[in-house]
């Protein structure tokens, strides 16, 4: 039998230009999973192929990062966009990265949408069917990352694709699973044994505290880490140590799905 285990996430890559993206080579070692940004919120061909060499040199899942096209708001801006135009930017997006991964000689195991994005695919089917739909047209045998019990999970299967579900580390949660909006006060969680131990009883028990304390049964397989909250590393060397005394075991959704 396998061991029980959880996939660590974080999303990587997202600098520009002369600004240098969070400590992605802290960072990466410590996870097992990467989300490149892609260029519309963050990062540049560049920093796109970098990242996709600091992954590969350390074992690390390589998945796209799209965006609503927004580098000034970092990505966390609704942009109205019709759903064919959401549709043609994640194609163009995860198309982008897809092309260093095969230059690189890396695959591309999956996407997940980011900031405003990821938010409006969580609730919204129509924005949801139009990310599957790309994913879909790009390579069917991508999984999709998508908040747990999301709108977006339920319309990514319905597509075909394969879906990992997804909790948040570091991110506060409502009583009714949703996350709670950034700058809302217990949005963010920074204290790394706090966030180690929600990661641990999560992969144990598929438990997730709210804000409230509400308890939320999850069937998450994938845990993120922002590269950005502060005190990140801190936070994903208190996460690996918990785990490892508890014995879960670290390693990709799609690893643990094909029984590697």
């Amino acid at each position: 039998m396998a061991p029980r285990s959880i996939d660590l996430n974080c999303d990587m890559g997202e600098g520009f230009g002369a600004w240098a993206p969070p400590p992605d080579e802290e960072l990466m070692p410590l996870v097992s999973s990467a989300n490149v940004a892609c260029g519309f919120h963050a990062s540049d061909p560049r920093l796109m192929r970098r990242t996709v060499r600091l992954a590969s040199r350390h074992g690390v899942a390589v998945g796209a990062h799209p965006s609503f096209p927004d580098l000034v708001g970092f990505g966390r801006r609704m942009i109205a966009a019709s759903p064919a135009e959401i549709e043609d930017d994640v194609v163009y997006q995860v198309g982008a990265l897809l092309g260093f991964c095969r230059a690189e000689g890396v695959p591309l195991v999956h996407v997940k949408p980011h900031g405003a994005l990821y938010n409006a695919a969580a609730k919204d089917p129509a924005v949801a069917r139009a990310i599957a739909s790309a994913v879909r047209a790009v390579d069917p045998s991508l999984w999709l990352t998508c908040l747990a019990g999301s709108v977006l999970a339920r319309e990514g299967r319905a597509a075909g694709l394969r879906c990992a579900e997804e909790a948040f580390a570091d991110r506060g949660y409502a009583p009714d699973g949703t996350l709670l909006p950034r700058g809302h006060p217990g949005a963010l969680v920074t204290e790394p044994e706090a966030i180690a131990e929600r990661v641990s009883r999560l992969a144990r028990e598929g438990i997730l505290l709210a804000a409230d304390g509400t308890e939320l049964a999850t069937a998450a397989a994938t845990v993120c880490v922002h590269s950005d909250t502060p005190g990140a590393v801190a936070a994903a060397r208190a996460i690996r140590a918990r785990l490892e005394r508890d014995g879960v075991a670290v390693r990709s959704f799609a690893a643990a799905a094909e029984g590697r």
